[in-house]
């Protein structure tokens, strides 16, 4: 069985986040913070503030590999909603085990967050902000045959399915 997190490579971090090595080399995988903590904790790459009201998309800089029947929820720590009433927008992240080898952006996922708030939420780089949790799935014993696969977006741009 083979499931982990990595960092994107280093061209698509350029890209999406900054032309910083130093900055690439030094930011955190995610872990889980206790022995039977369910999340692995996603730790900001840099500083980041949400105004009230203000939605931001949140670069990882991780991309996931796991196995085929499995699902990657992405999720906010409870904390963040309690103490901060901060919500991912799409309130769970659904990373499916073929966005690992996509083509268009090396896998990397992202999270948007929205400070739903009367402060700023402010989190410094190297803090936790979101979590992943890695599930089993099933599918209906009568599906039809799918042989339609991920290959980048150009697949599933075609269906309208490119939401991820």
């Amino acid at each position: 069985m083979s499931r982990y997190f990595e960092k994107i490579s280093f061209e698509q971090f350029k890209k999406d986040i900054k032309n910083d090595k130093e900055l690439y080399e030094e930011y955190l995988l995610p872990k889980r913070s206790t022995k039977y903590s369910a999340g692995y904790d996603f730790y900001a790459v840099e500083d980041f503030v949400i105004a009230p009201g203000e939605i931001k998309k949140i670069p990882t800089g991780y991309r996931a590999k796991f196995e085929e029947d499995e699902v990657l929820l992405l999720v906010v720590r409870s904390s963040m909603g309690f103490k901060h009433n901060v919500r991912m927008t799409n309130q769970v992240g659904v990373i499916d085990s073929d966005f690992y080898s996509n083509l268009k952006n090396n896998g990397h996922m992202f999270v948007s967050l929205q400070n739903h708030g009367d402060k700023e939420y402010v989190v410094k780089k190297g803090e936790a902000y979101c979590q992943g949790i890695f599930m089993k799935y099933l599918t209906v014993d009568n599906e039809e045959k799918i042989d339609r696969e991920r290959t980048g977006w150009s697949s599933l741009e075609k269906s309208g399915d490119n939401d991820e």
